[in-house]
């Protein structure tokens, strides 16, 4: 059996399965997966093997079922034999969260792991981030050091007993220890005490800094305005949203509306980060006495990231009933500083959170992988999209739609993610980060190495983006060693990320739109508001957003305004001091944007959608210096989403030989300012302007080529105003539309577009080919992506 088999209870599944039909032999461990071997009758044998699908453990997926008839041996009996080693690879689930059972445990003082803040069993737990080889057993996890105390070990060898085969099993006596390190000259003694203080800490208003399964969390009350500065001060955090912790999901409710898709989301055992659309009362007055988040929480964000406890330790944390009064509400935030990757070792995560963390409530279980949180947002219609995919859903792999050889795609370098995949195979690493930092280029290698070992892929084809100076590319470079290296431009990776979690084989192309902020272009420009006809083979430039400078490059993406500035200067507008963009910069700063702008110094052209988002933003007054990435943006969607409904008619861009012209919404933007209009309302007047342009744009596409499949892909689909829009007013269209439900439509799912492309690439005969398409006639006289490709040889 394969699929994942492994650390999900499987072998003691399957031997009370074999128990229940008499029927005698074993089953094993081995790196490519279960193997049993059964002896019996016939009718037994074949239920036997019906039902290892249909009533499989709750944390397994059985993915194929493998049967070899063999000469009966006259065994009797049933046992689960040792794990065997060898080459091969199996599936392992994620990390998940306690299960109802071990809950009900946690709070009983009857039951000997009541309050034991590790409590496990074969349906929840850790997995992925404690596992330090396969086959999964308790000799290849980070349990390895504590030995079971001889409760636990009865339990572990009951194949009557929930905890049967338990690899990370314990209780208080034989498990890891918690521990609180603070100023105090005599540290608690126990788990109780330690807890106890730590949540004696956060109602003083404190910053704890706990540690996870997937690393160090920073934890402060979440209604404590003083708290939450402070901790946002140490963190240099600017203002990017915090997202908050509560203990059940009717507590989340009373924080922000949540429907019926996101109550099970927030429930379940992936326990993400969920996004839910903040109402007026989660900053002010809550009803029913509910919790009243600080405004620090999360100024400026049309959401609020909700998640509930995803291990025992943080239930406890919030507190048990009959506990005293704690904190309602806990923000839950990286441990780490702005830039690093999260804290998962002890001793650094002392050195590198000391002044940020007041105290620190951490345990003996080592921590193998980081893994941060993942977050989620549930659309209307109730499917998902990730934004950060990583605690809860990996390693879990995602099916590609062709064969592949073995592969690594290394991903962008922002939200890095990387890709290993095999056959119909993909495994998505966690959420790794932003490689601008030594130690997030660490925490790369680490868990490439992790994830290699668990998956058994040997990449002998390696992807990567084409920008020429992303720390990603570089290291594939270096890394080659004389395999095959494929540069996949931006934009198409994105796209082909797009139709791969689909479904698509490729045989027929999409129109992809490709909206975000940087992608390195064909012609060496900064691309990012990109319609194309693409498929895995190569792509057709058919309409792009018009370009504009970037001055300064990042200066340009730090500070929005000087994006409205140049957005205004190619508008043909003035920068008339009433405009809030223009009234925002000294006059020494506009000075030099003049000549700048002028004399066209340091001003790469960019077509970025993102880049545009931000220049409106600053021309509202709404924010023209960025203190996180897409804040404008995310400020612009908060403003706009009061008034999608009321707002009237959009503006329209112009639409010259397949340019989207922003030129006459901002001349409607800066009229609808001088009138007096709202700013929300001119914020939801432009998201429905970029909206009608992508329906126009893909209208245009299907009138010259046939194609009415649409691909929305890019960062900029994180904005939910914009996504709902355009799938609205396409679906009235009859367009066929793809929208991202299982990897980010960001660059966290950039890898899988990468290596999708390469290895189709590689099945190719023939040179490398990963350039644009060339214009090849097809039938009805559109153009479709042919075999003819642009060299990309580096």
């Amino acid at each position: 059996m394969s699929g994942i088999v492994q650390g999900v209870g499987f072998r003691p599944f399957v031997h009370g399965l074999a128990g229940e039909l008499r029927l005698a032999g074993y089953v094993t461990n081995t790196p490519a997966g279960v193997v049993a071997e059964i002896e019996g009758p016939v009718g037994p044998v074949g239920a036997f093997c019906e039902r290892l699908r249909s009533e499989a453990p709750p944390l397994a997926t059985v993915s194929s079922v493998s049967r070899l008839d063999l000469t009966p041996l006259g065994v009797t009996g049933f046992a689960i034999r040792p794990s065997e080693q060898g080459p091969g690879h199996t599936l392992l689930p994620p990390d998940t969260a306690q299960c109802a059972a071990c809950l009900d445990e946690l709070g009983d003082p009857g039951d000997h792991r009541y309050r034991h803040p590790f409590i496990t069993c074969t349906h929840c737990g850790p997995r992925f981030t404690i596992v330090t080889g396969l086959p999964y057993d308790r000799a290849t996890t980070t349990l390895a050091d504590f030995p079971l105390c001889e409760r636990c070990a009865g339990e572990y060898t009951d194949p009557n007993d929930r905890r049967f085969h338990a690899q990370p099993v314990s209780c208080r006596r034989c498990g890891p220890r918690l521990r609180l390190t603070s100023d105090r000259p005599t540290p608690p003694d126990g788990d109780d005490a330690a807890l106890a203080e730590a949540r004696r800490l956060l109602t003083a208003g404190a910053v704890v800094a706990v540690k996870g399964v997937g690393g160090y969390h920073l934890a402060c009350d979440a209604e404590n305005g003083e708290a939450v500065r402070r901790l946002r001060e140490r963190k240099e955090r600017g203002s990017k949203p915090f997202a908050v912790m509560a203990p059940d999901v009717s507590t989340a409710v009373a924080i922000a509306p949540a429907g019926a898709a996101e109550r099970r989301l927030l429930e379940s055992g992936r326990r993400p980060i969920v996004l839910l659309r903040r109402a007026a009362h989660s900053l002010r007055d809550a009803p029913s006495g509910g919790p009243v988040l600080a405004a620090g929480v999360c100024p400026g964000s049309p959401d609020i990231g909700v998640m509930l406890p995803s291990t025992p330790l943080h239930r406890l944390l919030l507190g048990l009933p009959g506990d005293p009064p704690g904190p309602r509400v806990l923000v839950m935030t990286s441990g780490n500083r702005s830039g690093e990757p999260i804290a998962i070792d002890d001793a650094d995560a002392r050195t590198r959170l000391d002044g940020i963390a007041d105290a620190w409530l951490w345990h003996d279980r080592e921590i193998r992988v980081p893994c941060d949180d993942s977050v989620i947002r549930v659309r209307p219609g109730g499917d998902s999209l990730p934004l950060r995919r990583s605690r809860g859903y990996v390693p879990e792999a995602v099916t590609l739609p062709f064969d592949v050889p073995d592969t690594l795609a290394v991903g962008g370098d922002l939200k890095n993610t990387f890709c290993l995949a095999r056959g119909r195979s993909a495994w998505l690493s966690q959420h790794i980060g932003d490689l601008d930092h030594l130690a997030t280029g660490q925490a790369f290698d680490h868990a490439l190495a992790h994830l290699t070992s668990l998956t058994g892929v040997r990449p002998g084809l390696l992807a990567a983006d084409r920008h020429p100076a992303y720390r990603s590319t570089r290291w594939a470079e270096r890394q080659a060693g004389g395999r095959p290296l494929r540069l996949v431009q931006h934009h198409h990776a994105h796209i082909a990320s797009a139709m791969g979690e689909a479904g698509l084989d490729g045989s027929t192309p999409v129109i992809g739109v490709a909206f975000d902020g940087t992608g390195y272009g064909d012609d060496s420009a900064v691309w990012g508001g990109e319609v194309m006809l693409a498929d895995y083979d190569g792509y057709q430039r058919l309409a792009h957003l018009a370009y504009v400078p970037l001055p300064g490059g990042d200066a340009a993406v730090r500070n929005p305004c000087r994006m409205a500035l140049s957005h205004l200067r190619s508008a043909g507008i003035e920068w008339d001091p009433d405009l809030p963009c223009v009234a925002s910069c000294p006059p020494a700063e506009l000075r030099v944007l003049d000549q700048q702008l002028s004399r066209n110094v340091a001003c790469v052209p960019t077509s970025s959608m993102g880049r545009l988002f931000d220049a409106v933003s600053s021309l509202l007054g709404i924010c023209h210096r960025v203190g996180y990435e897409a804040q404008a943006a995310v400020e612009l969607e908060a403003c706009a989403a009061p008034a999608m409904a009321g707002c009237g008619s959009g503006y329209t861009f112009g639409d010259p030989d397949g340019l989207l012209d922003p030129a006459p919404v901002l001349r409607a933007v800066v009229a609808d300012l001088r009138a007096g209009t709202e700013p929300a309302v001119i914020a939801a007047r432009f998201h429905h302007a970029v909206a009608g342009a992508v329906t126009a744009a893909c209208r245009a596409a299907r009138h010259r080529t046939g194609v009415s499949t649409v691909a929305l892909t890019g960062g900029v689909f994180t904005n939910a105003l914009l996504d709902e829009a355009c799938t609205r007013q396409l679906g009235a269209e009859g367009f066929t539309v793809l929208r991202h439900r299982i990897v980010p439509c960001g660059d966290g799912g950039l890898a899988l577009g990468q290596l999708l492309v390469a290895a189709r690439l590689q099945n190719q005969v023939g040179p490398l080919r990963t350039g644009p398409v060339e214009s090849t006639q097809g039938r009805g006289g559109a153009h479709v992506p042919g075999s003819a490709r642009q060299s990309g040889r580096r």
